[in-house]
């Protein structure tokens, strides 16, 4: 009999929560257009309103402030923009300055043209240079416009913490505005935007167990927003037009719901049963590295390396041996390339890695699979200490 697989690859897509399927089938098989007056359609609405209330309290954020997008990438082209409105007066956002761990949808800087666009750099651990940042923000040309500051919460990789809060003290001394990539901590970390004094948060529903399709831009504040990416029917307050997906955003509400409970005992149990796999590892493989391992991380990320592994192989070796993992970011469809974040990290972006991220469901037979399927691998290039 074939045993079952080990999906390992949590950061890129949580697996879909009972809840969030339920809530995404009920209200796709709803009739009506959310934005239609009649019975049908205010049904539908409430739907996506109670969405909205559940999105934002899972960061602590106002449901007024929540625009829902297709995504996070979509998101991310949304707030990523000189063009901003205070109220009915424009305002002009002239630099956007981002960490070179990004993940891709902000790395690229959405609609800011290329050359208004500057890299903070990190330490060796991917941690954003503090003194760095200050530099830059200080040297800004605050005539020519505000500075926006886009950090993300976690690293989608190596799972590494940033320290928003003085990230924020720092930018908001500049007047500028900061932005948080929150994909990857939602669920996995407290949140709470007034908190962090973050301007602006951006979420992903399929990270935290609800449906692809599903995103949204979280704003502190009712005043300052993005000139919209989207224009046509006026949807989401003016913010994004187009007829919102009513069921993947009832499944996204659903997740967000979930994904606010118990986060520090999950937290737990999560570090605990990854920092097991890591030291076996070590033990089966003592050359292998784990990044940024000193660094605060996510409890549920290792982004590890082995002398001679190349990712692409890598992959193809855990898949044929049942274990689902990546080569960091599942966003370049498919394809492998070379980690912009080790070389951010002053690391070699040839040397590889590759990335194991598990969930609540991940199981310690899910994690003897993996260190089965680890020393095979580690044997085969001659890096394995004898059993």
């Amino acid at each position: 009999m074939n045993r079952p697989r080990a999906y390992l690859d949590w950061n890129a897509t949580a697996p879909l929560l009972d809840e969030a399927r339920e809530a995404f089938l009920r209200v796709s098989f709803m009739p009506g257009n959310p934005s239609s007056v009649h019975n049908e359609g205010r049904a539908i609405r409430r739907e996506i309103e109670t969405a909205r209330r559940l999105v934002a309290e899972a960061v602590g954020g106002k449901a007024a402030n929540v625009t829902f997008t297709s995504g996070a990438t979509e998101a991310a082209n949304l707030i990523l923009t000189p063009d901003f409105r205070m109220g009915r007066a424009p305002l002009a956002v002239s630099r956007l300055y981002v960490s070179g761990i990004e993940h891709k949808a902000v790395f690229d800087g959405g609609r800011f043209p290329a050359e208004s666009v500057t890299l903070i750099p990190v330490d060796r651990d991917g941690v954003v240079d503090h003194d760095a940042l200050s530099a830059l923000l200080d040297a800004h040309d605050k005539a020519s416009g505000l500075p926006m500051v886009a950090v993300m919460a976690a690293n989608n990789e190596t799972g590494v913490l940033q320290p928003i809060a003085e990230i924020a003290r720092l930018t908001h001394q500049a007047g500028g505005l900061l932005v948080v990539d929150a994909v990857q901590a939602l669920g996995r970390l407290p949140l709470d935007i007034e908190a962090l004094e973050a301007d602006f948060l951006i979420l992903s529903s399929h990270k935290i167990g609800g449906p692809k399709g599903a995103g949204a831009l979280v704003a502190r504040g009712e005043t300052l927003m993005p000139a919209p990416l989207l224009r046509g029917g006026g949807q989401e307050k003016g913010h994004r037009s187009g007829t919102e997906n009513a069921g993947a955003i009832a499944g996204f509400g659903a997740a967000a719901a979930l994904a606010a409970r118990d986060i520090d005992m999950r937290a737990a149990s999560l570090g605990a049963l990854r920092d097991r796999i890591e030291a076996q590892m070590a033990a089966i493989a003592p050359d292998m590295v784990v990044h940024a391992r000193s660094a605060p991380r996510l409890p549920n990320t290792s982004f590890f390396s082995l002398d001679g592994l190349k990712p692409e192989t890598g992959q193809i070796a855990f898949d044929l041996e049942g274990v689902a993992l990546s080569a960091g970011s599942a966003c370049s469809s498919g394809k492998v390339s070379e980690s912009h974040v080790l070389k951010a990290m002053g690391l070699d972006p040839r040397l590889g890695a590759l990335r194991i991220s598990i969930g609540p469901d991940t199981s310690e037979e899910d994690a003897v699979r993996f260190l089965e399927a680890f020393r095979k691998v580690a044997s085969r290039l001659g890096k394995a200490d004898a059993a």
